[in-house]
């Protein structure tokens, strides 16, 4: 009985030296040229187009001979996907369909998707502190490429999410040579909007820095998304406050029929707009939706931005026009509330005239544009005021692409089925001319009236206007 004790014992003892000696050999190797790198919590999964939804095989910092396990490609560009907090210590459903996406469009890339999982379901402000190391590791994996494999960081665009674009902000600030580009995805607000640049992702971090405003909505620092522009270029699609089908009445309608399970969806609707705005520009290459500089969203309603001179509009997306001023562009644009997210932007110009003074406020309009192609009518719009002998400015967009426009009408909205306003007398203005200008093809046009002006009546039919000859605007196009 000795015996065997004695020699299951000295069983375990051998056991136990080759798990140690094994884990010495596994330290070993991540201690590559006197570096170590043991200390990186962080995981890097590269993910391949027939599996975009498992993390099956890690580049590990340290471990050369994983990169070539991976089949990791030396010849093409990289994408590093980096998530944002998550309340499940689980990957979000977007993951899967960014890498996808990513894929679909650079068929001979890398896309490697950083696992900050554990530190990333903590409280959210411990979650935000740990954007430091996430960025620390993903900084030291990109040098180590660069040094053990000579692999370029020019080749490298860091896509962040949230915490994740603040944590790809730190790595592209610690990297010996930056990194190509960065492109944040709604940047988390609490806790950054007041940060200084280098606890928080910034121009500086990258050759190229893109962000999309998606949920801007709150008070600055208690937003879910970042306010304030933080890269070269910064786009607020819809304002950036809040996006279009991520309303209450919307929200009612998918718990209805989906139930309960999908309401951490509609909490994130507007936030993680950004991250499908961003894959619908890789889908749809051929349509990038477009985005004009503006000092404010008030100014961009009034269609007053619909400039594409001297770089003041751009593609949003993957397909940027990568513009770096001295200072950053914010840009605005209109979406629709699926995929494909495109519209078609016009500024509308006309005078409300009269013998007699009046002035309304609030009044709703409705405009119908007729073109080569197709048609939009009833699209609506309020005017904050209208006044006799006063010129207005405002923004109109459309679904589809009706192509050139031929004819519009224009009617003025009763305030409801029977107005005792109206009863009497109906309020009119007389228009003689509408100038369209479209943002897509900066194509301006002026309509006239069939009569020399026609008059505009609260409640009445709608008003036609057809395309006319105008020697000024003709002079000025040649």
């Amino acid at each position: 009985m000795e015996s065997k004790a004695l020699l299951l014992v000295a069983l375990s003892v051998w056991l136990q030296s080759l798990i140690v000696s094994r884990e010495g050999l596994a330290t070993a190797d991540r201690i590559s040229g006197g570096r170590d790198f043991t200390d990186i919590e962080s995981k890097f999964a590269l993910r391949t187009p027939e599996d975009t939804v498992e993390d099956t095989c890690h580049l590990i910092p340290g471990v050369t001979e994983s990169v070539a396990n991976c089949h990791f490609n030396h010849s093409s560009k990289t994408f590093v996907v980096i998530h944002g907090w998550t309340v499940t210590g689980m990957y979000e459903s977007w993951v899967p369909k960014l890498v996808a996406a990513l894929y679909k469009r650079e068929p001979d890339s890398n896309v490697i998707v950083v696992d900050w999982l554990s530190r990333a379901q903590q409280h959210y402000p411990i979650s935000a502190g740990y954007t430091k190391l996430v960025g620390q590791d993903v900084a030291t994996f990109i040098d180590w490429m660069a040094d053990e494999f000579n692999y370029p960081p020019n080749n490298v665009h860091l896509l962040g999410y949230s915490l994740g674009a603040h944590a790809a902000g730190i790595a592209g600030s610690l990297t010996k040579k930056k990194v190509n580009r960065i492109t944040g995805l709604d940047p988390a607000g609490p806790n950054f909007e007041y940060a200084e640049a280098p606890s928080r992702l910034s121009p500086d971090d990258a050759d190229f820095v893109d962000v999309l405003h998606t949920f801007t909505r709150g008070s600055p620092g208690r937003s879910i998304g970042i306010q304030k522009p933080v890269g070269h270029v910064d786009i607020y699609p819809n304002g950036g406050t809040f996006q279009p089908g991520c309303n209450i009445g919307e929200a009612i309608r998918v718990i209805a029929e989906r139930g309960l399970g999908d309401v951490d969806q509609l909490v994130k609707c507007s936030h993680e707009r950004s991250i499908h705005l961003f894959i619908d520009s890789l889908l749809n290459e051929e349509n990038p939706s477009k985005a004009y500089r503006c000092n404010s969203k008030e100014a961009f309603e009034k269609g007053l931005c619909l400039s594409c001179r001297k770089n003041r509009c751009n593609n949003l997306g993957y397909e940027i026009n990568k513009v770096r001023a001295k200072r950053s562009s914010k840009m605005y644009l209109k979406t629709r509330a699926q995929m494909p997210y495109k519209v078609f932007h016009y500024q509308v110009k006309m005078r409300f005239s009269g013998t007699e003074s009046d002035t309304h406020t609030n009044q709703a309009f409705e405009i119908s544009l007729y073109g080569t192609v197709a048609e939009s009518e009833n699209i609506p719009f309020t005017l904050p005021e209208v006044s006799t002998n006063k010129t207005y400015s405002f923004l109109i967009y459309t679904e589809v692409d009706i192509g050139e426009l031929l004819m519009l009408k224009l009617k003025w909205v009763s305030d409801s089925y029977f107005s005792w306003s109206n009863w009497w007398s109906s309020p009119g203005f007389a228009i003689e001319k509408i100038r369209v200008k479209a943002g897509e093809t900066q194509k301006k046009v002026i309509f006239c009236s069939r009569e020399k002006k026609s008059h505009l009546q609260k409640g009445k039919s709608s008003v036609v206007f057809v395309k006319c000859h105008d020697k000024s605007l003709n002079r000025k196009s040649g």
